[in-house]
């Protein structure tokens, strides 16, 4: 992409990448060529200013809306202001740039010096002949440098104009098709269509774009109408010539100072360029005499062979930035930051274990359970000793730790509701006398060991609130007794889908249930 921002200013010229500058106030647009409308779209929401033609074709190419784009004048000096209280100014000119319809250099002047930014150009001496590059001083020269190559001499447009001319008299009955970009060399083909009397052959989108430029009718989107032909330049290849030379004999002609190779026998190239070659560009920067030169193509490092024609004087222009203009671009960067959008990272989710809720006074009583019976009996007492905080609620109908709240017991998974081998249910603890497996312990699986296939862990809230008035006896004498449930022999996981999530509460609401029931 060429373009570039103006150190120290809230200008760009060519430069659409909004996000890295934020801080611009005045955008500028020298022409209609796609590496230099980079970024530029419809979407575009910002002022820019261009010359009158450039400004159509950007409304009809790019669909820009009107509101943005604000056409100036060639040749006209044009004051506009570099903050919002219009303190700070900078005077704009727009001179010809000789390069394609539209195409503009562009002159600034401000506390930052004179500034020249050529953008693409062809030199012609008038350029400094007449005002406003006349005996003027440029304190930075913004150069086109695209044919700065002492090694490649390139004729005049009038040259290689001629010799396009003598290629189509050298092929009487040939059909002539020329490669071109989207714009420009449109005065090379009017200039081929009155030379050889004959219609030129666009295509309808182009004859469009050609209309609007207000071009000499010499142009038809009709086939067959003339034996030139127009394409787009990337079109001109070895496939599509044996194809044409398969309807009628054909020669394509590429009007360019580009260094192509050429892959059919048919195929021309004219070193015809709207780029200034070597020798125009000595001529321009030795008659000008800025005091710095930066490239436009900065992959062209042969800007070394113009030093010698730099001015020896220094740039006369002021190195800080004017408060006003210092504060607006602060303040767009700032705004910028604020509105920017932020990316949303998406949290991740780990799955969670289960979770038991218990105090250190809990823990030390079970961590007191060593399997003697004084040890089991107090653990008992002290669960009479605690006190729901709320009425016992019908437990018929407790799905959630919400609907019925009560204090904690100090029972986890050293007390599970296991099953004898006859189909008997009853309450085991860690003790030597109610010995139970060790995979009865892994919550909340609630897989039964392969010893015995009739137990089963129950761990979550599967286990259905039902009546335990059956219960007899509960490790009366440290021997576990059998009692039983209703549904003893259906205490089983259920579906995954009719299962409740697991509550800690709720699990030991169930065990002082049973204790109760038992009349402990």
């Amino acid at each position: 992409m060429n373009g570039t921002l103006l150190p120290s200013t809230p200008i760009a010229v060519d430069f659409w990448q909004i996000r890295k500058c934020s801080h611009i106030r005045l955008f500028f647009l020298s022409h209609m060529h796609s590496d230099h409308t980079m970024g530029l779209s419809s979407t575009w929401k910002n002022p820019l200013y261009c010359s009158p033609v450039t400004a159509k074709v950007l409304e009809h190419k790019l669909q820009v809306k009107s509101k943005w784009i604000n056409s100036l004048e060639v040749g006209v000096c044009h004051m506009l202001p570099l903050d919002n209280s219009g303190i700070e100014t900078v005077s704009v000119t727009l001179i010809d740039a000789n390069h394609c319809p539209g195409s503009v250099m562009f002159l600034f002047e401000g506390y930052f010096g004179t500034v020249l930014y050529t953008a693409d150009f062809r030199y012609d001496p008038v350029m400094l002949a007449c005002p406003p590059l006349k005996n003027r001083k440029i304190d930075v020269l913004y150069l086109d440098n695209t044919n700065c190559d002492p090694e490649q001499r390139l004729p005049s447009r009038e040259i290689a104009t001629e010799q396009i001319k003598e290629l189509i008299e050298e092929h009487p009955y040939h059909d002539i098709v020329i490669g071109l970009y989207t714009i420009g060399k449109e005065s090379l083909l009017v200039d081929l269509a009155k030379t050889f009397k004959s219609w030129v052959v666009v295509s309808p989108k182009r004859l469009e774009l050609l209309t609007l430029l207000e071009m000499e009718d010499v142009f038809s989107a009709s086939k067959g109408d003339g034996r030139i032909r127009v394409v787009e330049q990337f079109e001109v290849n070895r496939s599509n010539m044996e194809k044409w030379n398969s309807i009628h004999p054909t020669i394509a002609i590429l009007p360019t100072s580009r260094k192509i190779k050429f892959c059919h026998k048919d195929i021309y190239v004219v070193p015809y360029s709207d780029h200034s070659s070597y020798d125009e560009l000595i001529m321009f920067v030795s008659r000008l005499k800025p005091s710095s030169i930066i490239p436009v193509v900065k992959t062209n490092p042969c800007i070394s062979h113009l030093k010698r024609y730099l001015s020896s004087e220094k740039a006369t222009h002021c190195k800080e930035i004017p408060d006003s203009v210092k504060s607006f671009m602060e303040s767009q960067n700032v705004s910028s930051k604020l509105n920017a959008p932020k990316l949303k990272v998406p949290s991740r989710r780990f799955p969670r274990g289960v979770e038991f809720e218990s105090n250190e006074r809990d823990l030390q009583c079970i961590a007191d359970l060593d399997g003697t019976g004084d040890n089991f009996n107090r653990t008992l007492k002290l669960i009479k000793q605690m006190k729901p905080q709320k009425e016992e609620c019908n437990t018929d109908y407790c799905h959630s730790s919400q609907e019925c709240e009560r204090t904690p017991i100090p029972l986890t998974e050293s007390t599970v509701l296991v099953s004898d081998t006859n189909g008997n249910s009853f309450l085991s603890s860690t003790s030597d006398s109610c010995q139970i497996s060790k995979n009865e312990f892994e919550m909340p699986s609630a897989i039964s060991s392969p010893e015995d296939r009739n137990v089963t862990l129950i761990s979550d809230s599967s286990f259905l609130c039902k009546d335990t008035s059956q219960i007899t006896n509960v490790c009366s004498d440290h021997k576990p007794e059998s009692f039983s449930f209703s549904r003893a022999e259906s205490l089983s996981i259920l579906p995954c889908k009719k299962r409740q999530k697991l509550d800690s509460r709720h699990f030991h609401r169930q065990v002082e249930k049973c204790f109760k029931s038992s009349d402990l």
